[in-house]
């Protein structure tokens, strides 16, 4: 019996880097294995804000790939200023009061022009191609996968001319309730607009997937449409040959945005070091892009003798950072909008098998997944005695030699697993 083929839209494709891409890299390797065929679209000729060349190599062999040229306004937007356009991509954004004229120049339009997102000059290009290439091919359905939230007005124009396409969104992260939009400086047109179209999509797809409870139930009172959900998740890789640091070592593994600044950690770690309740050679190694306002505000509690900043590695050598931790930070924003986020990266943390600390806000769905799998500790930040005992405690552990997780199975996020989840999906859509 002949494979099933599916059309799969995405924005982030290797060489780009960053957690958006592992999740439809892994989707397509494993989903033959269940009777389905991956056709993948992407642009040819992206702005990726982070690349990351190794995970290239974790392509599959022999799926189809299919490439259409996109105009890039951030790098029209790049003359001007380099440096800002790829923070800016990057969502690291400064502080309200520290941005320049030309930084808030930039949002305004990034906020204001480019609705829903700066990628929206790919939509009708991609229209006209793959009306054609889905026909001539004879698929029958299209997944879309967000943000970039317009590849789902691709998924929208086709279904529109098609009525007969099996259409799935996928939602890596929430739309008009995503933290970031603060910053964007929109009008309230832009605002409206913003919710027309998450409406839009919502309603005339024929499935959903979201990655967080939370989101779950939000998209449940805008539609009534099937909404799933299906995780991010860990891999099988090269075994990891490391041998824990002998140095306290509190890691985070990603990037740290402005808004993203525990202070109420920092002020702990400054606490404990005072009273000399930790090592004076303990570490905050911090692995991925840091904002300044994050390294200043450590400077500002006498932390920097303590701070390494790694910066950007590949896939691979995260992994290997991860199993070398004492303790691994998990920093989500403190805003009700966030309780819906739920990091890629915890999944890999759960299988480095070292204790996890997390941050957020109350409510946050990663305490549900830490609960469940007995793999850490979770505190809001109003809670920093609680926070503070919990560092103190794994020190004490890390002195004895007994500092290890002790998390139950976590078999059910595998990519594999859930590829199968995924491919249920598609073969019983409505």
């Amino acid at each position: 019996m002949q494979n099933k083929k599916v059309l799969i839209i995405c924005y982030y494709w290797p060489p780009a880097g960053g957690p958006g891409v592992q999740r439809w890299l892994k989707f397509v390797k494993y989903l033959p294995q269940f009777g389905i065929d991956p056709v993948v679209y992407i642009p040819d000729g992206a702005n990726y804000p982070i690349i990351d060349k190794s995970l290239q190599a974790e392509i599959p062999e022999g799926i189809t790939i299919l490439r259409k040229p996109i105009r890039e306004p951030y790098r029209y937007a790049a003359m001007l200023s380099r440096k800002h356009t790829k923070s800016i991509s990057a969502g690291l954004v400064p502080e309200t009061t520290k941005q320049s004229v030309l930084q808030r120049f930039l949002l305004f339009i990034r906020g204001n022009v480019f609705i829903p997102d700066a990628r929206v000059l790919w939509v009708k290009p991609s229209m006209r191609f793959l009306k054609k290439y889905i026909k001539q091919q004879e698929i029958d359905t299209v997944i879309t996968t967000g943000p970039p939230h317009s590849l789902h007005l691709i998924g929208y124009g086709l279904k529109k001319h098609n009525t007969t396409i099996n259409w799935i969104t996928d939602f890596r992260d929430p739309w008009t309730t995503i933290s970031y939009h603060d910053k964007l400086k929109m009008s309230s047109w832009a605002k409206k607009k913003h919710k027309a179209l998450e409406s839009k999509i919502l309603n005339a797809a024929n499935s959903c997937i979201v990655t967080s409870p939370t989101t779950q139930q939000d998209f449940k009172q805008l539609t009534s449409r099937p909404v799933h959900i299906i995780t991010n998740g860990y891999d099988d890789y090269d075994p990891i040959e490391t041998t824990p640091s002998t140095t306290f070592t509190i890691a985070h593994i990603g990037s740290l945005l402005t808004d993203r600044n525990p202070e109420i950690l920092w002020q702990c770690l400054q606490e404990l070091k005072q009273e000399k309740r930790i090592a004076q050679d303990f570490k905050i190694q911090l692995v991925g892009e840091v904002s300044e306002a994050i390294v200043t505000t450590i400077i500002a509690y006498h932390l920097e003798d303590h701070l390494d900043l790694v910066g950007y590695v590949s896939h691979q050598e995260a992994l290997v950072y991860q199993h070398k931790a004492s303790i691994l930070l998990l920093i989500e924003i403190d805003k009700p909008e966030t309780k819906a986020i739920i990091p890629g990266k915890i999944f890999e943390y759960l299988q480095a098998g070292r204790p996890i600390v997390a941050l957020g806000p109350l409510g946050a769905d990663i305490k549900t997944i830490l609960q469940e799998t007995n793999a850490g500790t979770f505190v809001t930040y109003t809670e920093k005695e609680v926070l503070k005992e919990t560092i103190a405690q794994e020190y004490i552990n890390f002195q004895k030699g007994e500092l290890t997780s002790t998390r139950t199975t976590i078999s059910k996020y595998h990519r594999k697993a859930l590829t199968k989840e995924l491919a249920h999906i598609i073969e019983n859509i409505l």
